[in-house]
């Protein structure tokens, strides 16, 4: 059993979806359309993989829209069970989703930047049912929405799990080497990673391995 839930992202294919899962992952991350960053996957690829998911297992649909008609939409066409909103969202935003989605699980993405993002945490948590505290920063010309491979200040990570009452899931430049460290400090309910798992772009089983036992109480 694992310590800590295991959300493996930029899932690319059904063979990369049954190597996670046999290695205990809780979560698959699956990229639709981003403004930069890598794992993006045609809605071919994150349809075929919805499909296949076991129970027990999550499937996350990261998106960079804020216009809650195109979420819909993609939910509705691609059947994720959970919705992963990269990108800051209007508070009009989760109303509108909770009542054209129901049953469907709402993960707002914080960039941990400085103390502001605590405050932004503390402010839209009780309209998710998680958190997920990733390294981007949207705040540039062309937005960093996530698979940075950077870690942030685990310190303003901790605050946030320690002052809400909701999953947290802890991104950003995690491997094998820092993993115990990062949950040691940051307590979170789940772990997140992309490229630390990879190896010339493909999801590699050694480093998935690894970082899974890591995991593993």
């Amino acid at each position: 059993m694992m310590k800590v839930k295991l959300k493996v992202c930029c899932i690319s294919s059904v063979s990369e979806a049954k190597m996670a899962i046999d290695a205990g992952a809780n979560v698959l991350g699956l990229v639709g359309p981003m403004p930069s960053g890598p794992g993006v996957v045609s809605d071919d690829v994150i349809q075929t993989v919805c499909r296949m998911v076991p129970p027990g297992v999550e499937s996350f649909l990261l998106t960079s829209s804020t216009v809650p008609e195109e979420i819909i939409d993609q939910q509705r066409r691609l059947r994720p069970s959970c919705l992963q909103l990269v990108d800051a969202q209007a508070p009009t935003t989760y109303r509108i989703l909770r009542e054209a989605l129901p049953g469907i699980r709402l993960i707002q993405v914080i960039h941990v930047i400085d103390e502001s993002s605590v405050t932004e945490a503390l402010g839209v948590a009780s309209q998710v049912d998680a958190l997920l505290l990733d390294s981007g920063n949207p705040n540039l010309a062309i937005k960093e929405l996530g698979g940075t491979g950077r870690t942030h200040d685990w310190e303003l990570s901790r605050k946030i799990c320690r002052r809400i009452h909701k999953p947290v899931f802890l991104a950003g430049g995690l491997n094998g080497d820092n993993v115990r460290d990062a949950v040691r400090i940051v307590q979170p309910y789940g772990v997140d990673i992309c490229s630390g798992l990879r190896t010339a772009g493909a999801l590699d089983s050694d480093k998935l391995e690894t970082f899974a036992n890591k995991l593993v109480k």
